[in-house]
């Protein structure tokens, strides 16, 4: 049933004009329902396309993908259908015969093939324990893929004597680096077995090979990894073990398949991670922090080349002012993406030099992209200012796109964001930019209720948008009659090291000169009414704002999602102490005056803003005793607030259900404090 629905909705938005009616305000259930496309992988030769479409099941309460196909350009047809779940991770065999995915569609998550040309999925992996990351071998005759080691027997048993209970940071699994082999004249590993079946009739019984370790029983645990083009080697990271801040300590290494002989390649004092392979098999790209352990948070990317069996590398791209991501090497040069402002472009780099330019100019933001092995053809997900994201294909002579998809075609009789870039002085003299959300019938005659949305991270950025969304009703708030600023305060991507750098020893008091300024700047264009106003956040957005509740008057209400009230409290229970140490240059041990000017609590006896305080149940991130500690301090000083505790939750809201309930939770709370209105949530 959830394949054929999906099916005839998506066909129904790729192929169906709609007819002229008057643009509506959509509901929180249909901006949450909105069908978003994932990133294509192409086909090696260039001709098909693989993407994912997210969809939205109400009735299971979850958000799933599936895998769709768009054959020599033409419209696109699902691939997937996973009952329980999603499927993910898709790849073309290197012939382009195969495609395969993981999906979990028993108890663990397995890989699965199918024809190109049709027919049904079926398991090549039965993995006790779910595959991880897996990646075709170049001549498509085998997989390699990653696992985790199995419980260890002594472990059972303490289970079994003593029952759960565990020691911080001393439980976990390594991950270790399997292979097997694919051979496409075998029947499924899901059939019976021989002996299970009928010894009376006689049939050609052929089992699927085996898995077969490539690294197990060692001390660390594998990471990424990659074969080499000619299929001889495989480069992967590995850590000493799977903990979230030992990226500090990765290393790469490189292995014989053959022999299973394993050769150090990179090993700094800091995080090394692997990128990719130049295309002769020569040379290895990656990143490196080197002996940097202060400031990975928000420095740029470092990118360096090494020959195999050479001792030295260099480093390249060293001109460019801004984080590198989502590189592939070709033979016509490094591709990658990289934030400028507000626009994320595609870049080519020349390896010998490191000499880059931004090789598509539009649409404004492209996200994930592959290329054939020549490098030859390109397909893209990318979304402009005022659409959603679509997926593209081109060639990489002229670049010239051909869109594929036509998910904006779901907004076009809504009311959506008119969006434009603004910038000011901030109280230091920063020049910050955001974004203005204006309703489609906008009066510059009017003053209009202003919220301020800020984005997390730090190193997050906001961009212009026709539907912005997550826990906060934007397209409503602006069809009701407000306007809504984003502000990309010091810290965010997309303006460079220096920027992301101002708010070191100054998160907190600089960010939230960035948004009272940008308040103040539109206050001076005679656009708001500062009766009106209320700001909100998530996660860091959600720290800016509890500081903006403890230090400032100037908003009727405000909303902390899953935000830090106090520094010291965040140290000592987040999952990444590091961050914190960076950031504030110190542990509270060592500077406890930095914590204190940095913290919310150390001013809630001049708080006076009504605050909704929104938090997971189970955030490691940002851990709730943060939550629970600007709420007593609001309640002692007889300030109104709520505090929301989404059960089962960690940092993020990642159920539609209540994901819904946070959104009605923020247009209740605004209600009554923006405009006054008492909001009963159905």
């Amino acid at each position: 049933m959830k394949a054929s629905i999906f099916t005839i909705l998506l066909l129904f938005i790729f192929s169906q004009p709609l007819f002229s009616q008057e643009k509506k305000n959509p509901s929180f259930e249909e901006v949450m329902s909105l069908r978003s496309a994932g990133t294509p992988v192409i086909s090696p030769d260039g001709q098909h396309l693989l993407f994912s479409v997210g969809t939205t099941d109400w009735e299971n309460n979850r958000f799933d993908r599936e895998i769709w196909i768009s054959k020599n350009g033409g419209t696109p047809f699902q691939l997937t259908n996973t009952p329980d779940g999603s499927s993910s991770n898709y790849q073309w065999s290197p012939d382009g015969k195969w495609i395969s995915f993981t999906a979990n569609r028993g108890d663990k998550n397995q890989i699965y093939v199918m024809r190109t040309e049709g027919g049904e999925a079926f398991p090549i992996t039965q993995s006790k324990e779910g595959i991880n990351g897996y990646e075709w071998s170049p001549d498509g005759k085998q997989i390699a893929f990653t696992q985790v080691r199995p419980e260890e027997k002594a472990d059972k048993e303490r289970k079994e004597r003593y029952g759960s209970f565990s020691v911080e940071d001393q439980e976990y699994r390594m991950t270790e680096l399997w292979l097997i082999d694919f051979k496409p004249d075998m029947r499924s590993p899901s059939e019976l077995p021989c002996h299970e079946k009928d010894s009376t009739q006689t049939f050609d019984c052929i089992k699927w090979p085996e898995p077969k370790a490539l690294i197990d029983s060692v001390d660390f645990t594998v990471g990424g990894f990659q074969w080499s083009p000619d299929g001889k080697k495989i480069a992967f990271n590995h850590q000493p073990d799977p903990l979230i801040n030992s990226f500090f300590k990765s290393d790469i290494s490189i292995l014989d398949v053959a022999s299973k002989k394993i050769t150090p390649f990179v090993s700094n004092p800091s995080g090394d991670g692997l990128i990719d392979w130049s295309p002769d098999g020569q040379s290895i790209l990656y990143t490196s922090s080197l002996d940097n352990t202060t400031s990975n948070y928000y420095e740029n990317t470092r990118l360096f080349i090494k020959k195999l069996g050479d001792t030295s590398s260099r480093e390249i791209a060293q001109d460019f002012d801004e984080d590198i991501n989502g590189i592939e090497w070709t033979s016509k040069g490094i591709f990658f993406t990289a934030w400028q402002k507000t626009e994320r472009g595609i870049f080519l780099m020349n390896p010998q030099n490191g000499q880059t330019r931004r090789v598509i100019n539009t649409p404004e933001q492209a996200f994930g992209y592959t290329l054939t092995k020549d490098g030859k053809k390109m397909a893209l997900s990318g979304q402009y200012n005022n659409s959603l994201g679509e997926i593209f294909t081109c060639n990489t002579t002229d670049f010239s796109l051909k869109k594929i998809t036509n998910f904006t075609d779901q907004i076009k009789d809504w009311k959506v964001a008119q969006s434009e870039v603004v910038s000011w002085k901030s109280k230091d003299g920063a020049t910050i930019e955001g974004i203005l959300h204006k309703p489609e019938d906008y009066d510059p005659n009017k003053k209009y209720p202003l919220l301020v949305v800020i984005h997390g991270g730090p190193t997050g950025i906001d961009r212009p948008t026709p539907v912005p969304a997550y826990v906060y009703p934007i397209v409503q708030w602006l069809n009701k009659g407000a306007l809504i600023l984003r502000p990309n305060y010091r810290g965010s991507a997309g303006y460079g090291a220096k920027f992301r750098e101002l708010n070191v020893e100054n998160l907190g008091v600089g960010d939230a000169w960035d948004v009272l300024s940008g308040v103040d700047y539109l206050d001076r264009q005679g656009l708001i009414d500062t009766d009106k106003m209320g700001a909100m956040g998530w996660s860091q957005g959600g720290y800016i704002s509890a500081f903006l509740t403890t230090t400032s008057d100037r908003f009727k209400a405000i909303s902390v999602g899953a935000g830090i009230s106090d520094w010291t409290t965040y140290y000592v229970n987040t999952d990444i102490h590091p961050f914190t140490r960076q950031y504030l240059k110190a542990t509270p041990w060592e500077n406890e005056e930095i914590y204190r000017k940095t913290s919310p609590m150390t001013y809630i006896n001049d708080a006076s803003t009504p605050t909704l305080i929104q938090h997971g149940e189970f955030d490691r991130r940002v851990p709730i005793p943060n939550a629970y500690k600007l709420l007593q301090g609001l309640e002692d000083r007889d300030i109104p607030a709520k505090l929301v505790v989404y059960k089962g939750f960690g940092h993020g809201i990642t159920k539609p259900k209540e994901r819904l309930a946070a959104i009605w939770h923020n247009w209740q709370w605004f209600g009554k404090y923006v405009w006054g209105e008492e909001i009963k949530i159905p």
